[in-house]
């Protein structure tokens, strides 16, 4: 049943009507007096339904609906047509009820005060939300300690890097103990090890929590770091919905062959396409269907010390999904 969800999407979609005029000082003097309009349809009918405690990535590529899917959930755009149901409300309604228990984070956007320090709008958005002062500490506390930005919170926002300032940014979304999370490239920009250090966050507020999440990254990392299930958009249409697992499964034609051989590597050529070499160490790019008899005949004609054959790079697939038009 819906109830059962913690977020409820069915035949969701938002079309934008979108000025249009030519160049030069002729139209833009033209469209002054009778201005054109386009319909952009950004998500077109999409649905799913995420369970309580679930995190799922939404993938696709830049324009493809994910952040305007986000705003939706989120009570920031109106949908044009279908339904979305978050923790049982409509988002568009914006009820105090439901924006206690939900958060956007958008690693592209500040939400602190640029001139204060992020204790300040700390304490401003408890004020919002009206937690008791006995309930907001220990959040707050426990927050900072996870994120380790005891420091950082002391100091005027403008004056931290990009990495400390989201690390500062999700304490603050955080501050009232969202049920569901809806994170729009969190870790954008960051370096290695800060992207590594907010997974692990998501991870654990996660477990201690039960939260409900649903993130967007470009980085491959983030996503089979925290999720067993992405759903895959492209166009506004839903490409791809189930295990992480189960993408190279549908949509590669082909898997990675490894092998490492007693003689060296000289005419493995001829078993499959040879895409890496490293040291002894050969990969090849080998059609699935092929596989099983390109390994079984590897290891009749070959001294093989050793063979492995893998999904190709999760990458690869995510490259070979957006080249596709959308099944039926």
């Amino acid at each position: 049943m819906m109830s059962d969800y913690a977020v409820h999407v069915a035949a969701l979609e938002k079309v934008f009507d979108v000025p249009e005029r030519e160049a030069g000082l002729r139209a833009a003097t033209k469209s002054l007096v009778r201005r054109k309009w386009r319909q952009v349809r950004a998500v077109h009918g999409i649905s799913f339904d995420i369970a309580p405690g679930e995190i799922v990535g939404f993938l696709g590529p830049n324009g493809a609906g994910k952040t305007t899917t986000l705003k939706m959930l989120s009570g920031l755009l109106y949908p044009t047509g279908g339904e979305a149901r978050v923790l049982g409300h409509v988002p568009s309604r914006r009820e105090r009820a439901f924006l206690r228990r939900i958060t956007l984070v958008m690693g592209n956007r500040n939400q602190l005060q640029w001139d204060l320090p992020a204790l300040d709008s700390y304490e401003l958005n408890r004020a919002i939300y009206r937690i008791p002062r006995d309930d907001f500490r220990p959040v707050r506390d426990e927050l900072i300690e996870l994120l380790d930005v005891g420091d950082l919170v002391r100091k005027p926002v403008r004056n931290l890097s990009l990495g400390e300032r989201m690390k500062v940014e999700i304490v603050g979304a955080l501050l009232h103990r969202p049920q569901v999370l809806f994170l729009d490239e969190p870790t954008i920009g960051l370096d290695v090890t800060m992207q590594k250090r907010i997974r692990s966050f998501v991870a654990e507020y996660n477990r201690r929590h039960g939260a409900t999440v649903l993130l967007t990254s470009h980085y491959m990392a983030d996503v089979q770091a925290l999720c067993k299930r992405v759903i895959v958009i492209h166009h506004g249409r839903i490409l791809f919905d189930g295990p992480l697992t189960g993408l190279a499964e549908q949509f590669a034609a082909y898997k990675t062959i490894g092998v490492a051989l007693e003689n060296g590597h000289g005419g493995l050529e001829r078993y499959g396409e040879v895409i890496h070499r490293d040291g002894e160490w050969v990969t090849l790019r080998v059609p699935k269907a092929e596989t099983p008899r390109v390994a079984a005949q590897l290891l009749a004609d070959q001294a093989v010390l050793d063979l492995t054959i893998e999904d190709p790079p999760i990458e690869d697939v995510i490259e070979l999904v957006f080249a596709q038009e959308r099944p039926e």
